[in-house]
């Protein structure tokens, strides 16, 4: 049995294709909580989905950030 080296790049671009989108919708819901600026946090997060390691830290240090206070007039 072969292992055909085309097929695994595919699914390797393809997975982290499909990646993108879903670690900037991640950046993005937790950024509202964290920063006052959730579209540069979204941004950022799917441009390190071409790393996942990356944006998984990315989406551990944003999650360990407080919170803005509830008073702010940037918390939504």
């Amino acid at each position: 049995m072969s292992i055909n080296a085309t097929l695994f790049g595919e699914f390797l671009v393809f997975f982290i294709v499909l990646s993108i989108p879903i670690f900037a919708v991640i950046s993005y819901k937790i950024g509202k909580r964290k920063s006052t600026m959730p579209r540069v946090l979204a941004f950022v997060g799917g441009c390190l989905a071409l790393f996942p390691l990356f944006a998984l830290i990315f989406i551990a240090v944003l999650a360990l950030k407080k919170d803005l206070p509830k008073n702010s007039v940037y918390a939504h």
